[in-house]
């Protein structure tokens, strides 16, 4: 079973410059992950509003973990996520230019809601993986991760 509560929380970094995006009154970029090297494998947690900046700052802080690489799988639990603020443009950077995953790593996302699974299977499609899938808990998750 995977423990969510051990993983550190980086802070949002910005991106290229200052985030061409408008910053939401409240809302903390937030996005703990842990890569597990031994096991191959990244898991990352995102808050209540994910947005364009915070999936890039993630990646950022993903790509300088000396312990990553991109051949590891990732579970990726969005079923905390009450609003994704993106449009079709941010969908298809995301999938084309952002994503630091090889299209050969198994990607499992947790998603409960329509919304969350909508957003899951946006990223799936324009990935064109098929080692990507949708489950509603993080142990069905892990469990097919490790399969």
């Amino acid at each position: 079973m995977v423990s969510l509560g051990g993983f550190s929380e980086k802070p949002a970094l910005e991106v290229g410059g200052p985030s061409p995006l408008p910053a939401h009154e409240g809302h903390q970029p937030l996005v703990r992950f842990t890569v597990d090297s031994k096991r191959r494998l990244v898991i990352a947690r995102f808050g209540d509003n994910l947005t364009l900046a915070d999936i890039q700052c993630y990646v950022q802080n993903l790509c300088t973990d000396p312990s990553f690489h991109p051949s590891f799988s990732e579970i990726a639990d969005i079923s905390d996520v009450k609003e994704i603020p993106l449009e079709a443009p941010d969908f298809l950077k995301l999938a084309d230019q952002t994503d630091p995953f090889s299209l050969e790593s198994k990607r499992a996302f947790v998603a409960q809601s329509s919304l969350q699974k909508h957003a899951a299977r946006m990223h799936k499609i324009l990935r064109g993986q098929r080692n990507f899938e949708i489950f509603q808990t993080l142990q069905e998750a892990e469990n097919w991760i490790t399969s």
